[in-house]
């Protein structure tokens, strides 16, 4: 089986589903991209893995990156020759294993690279979204009942550890809040936006009221925000979110994993998701604040700002646990899917894009 890992998200979406599988006697292999910590966050889970691309920023050094990853991806084919190919976005692998005939199944979430995904679609013998995405690419779409998140922070995966950050300085009994900044250099960040630098200052500013605050960054943060970086090794996040009284940011993964874990969230973008919504409609543990509503956003912010932290927390548990009533643990359905073929874990199969 081969995995194509592109972004630090999918090394968690993938990671428990390639300790279980090697432990079922499958014969795995992971082909990496230096992108933002994916390659340091398979190091650290002990994932090995072969690098054959680096993020390359613009759109005709992603479209040359697209073209090595399709040549090394199927000289990988040539001479491993996978039973099956598993990626998120996947648009090397479609090619690639469309060329070869061989089976690949391609994972996403995201709206915002809609052509891209109708030709992925084609190509592709399965295309796998949350049932909260909102466009439908016929009958090679499957849904399922929940989040891509959930494969690694359902709770049958994954338990917050206090002690985690206790050994990094941060105190978990004491409210905290953490903001997340993007670098938007992806594909399908092409005209994404999100805070100016004065609605960061102004967001920290208001967040402040409710204790401290982390920033997590792609970027470098400037010497103004250097104070208030995340100091924790990149594999250790999941535990600040679960412990975080907020989670402010413009990354949708991000603002999804605190949902499922139990954290409100605000999410800041050009363009908006539809799990995003859906976890805002349908649980309340989202807002989002998409096409340059910054201030609408500060605004939010400032609401929040002014409750109790810790009733703040205790509102987004109870939500969560209606939402886990509702969802699947994603990496059984993945197992169950990849080695048999069989939807009956996917639940939402035969759902149509929501109105």
């Amino acid at each position: 089986m081969l995995i194509d890992i592109l972004h630090p998200a999918h090394v968690h979406f993938f990671r428990e589903f390639h300790g279980e599988m090697a432990a079922r006697g499958h014969e795995l292999r992971v082909l990496s991209r230096h992108k933002d910590v994916a390659t340091e966050l398979l190091d650290a889970y002990g994932i090995q893995h072969e690098v054959i691309s680096s993020q390359r920023p613009g759109r005709w050094r992603l479209a040359a990156e697209l073209a090595q990853r399709v040549r090394s991806t199927s000289q990988e084919i040539r001479a491993f020759r996978p039973d099956v190919i598993v990626g998120l976005m996947g648009p090397s692998i479609a090619l690639a294993g469309f060329v070869h005939r061989t089976r690949t199944l391609v994972f996403y979430d995201n709206e915002t690279t809609d052509r891209l995904n109708r030709a992925v679609a084609r190509l592709a013998d399965a295309w796998i979204s949350p049932r909260g995405f909102e466009h439908d690419y016929g009958s090679r779409h499957l849904r399922y009942d929940g989040y891509h998140e959930l494969a690694y922070l359902h709770p049958a995966r994954f338990t917050p550890d206090a002690s985690r950050l206790r050994t990094h300085g941060i105190d978990p009994t004491q409210p905290y809040s953490l903001m997340r900044f993007v670098a938007w250099e992806s594909i399908h960040d092409v005209g994404e936006i999100g805070f100016g630098a004065a609605g960061k200052r102004r967001a920290i500013e208001l967040l402040s009221r409710l204790g401290r605050v982390y920033i997590s960054s792609e970027r470098p943060l400037p010497p103004e925000f250097e104070h208030y970086r995340l100091p924790l090794p990149v594999e250790d996040v999941h535990h600040a979110l679960a412990f975080a009284t907020v989670v402010v940011g413009e990354s949708s993964t991000m603002a999804s994993e605190a949902a499922c874990l139990g954290t409100h969230a605000v999410f800041v973008s050009r363009s908006g998701r539809g799990v995003n919504t859906e976890q805002e409609r349908r649980y309340g543990l989202v807002r989002t604040f998409h096409g340059g509503r910054e201030a609408e956003a500060l605004t939010w912010i400032e609401h929040l700002a002014s409750r109790d932290p810790h009733t703040i927390q205790h509102e987004a548990r109870e939500r969560r646990e209606a939402m886990l009533a509702d969802v699947i643990d994603v990496t059984g359905f993945l197992v169950d899917y990849v080695e048999t073929g069989s939807t009956k874990l996917a639940h939402a199969r035969d759902l149509k894009p929501p109105k």
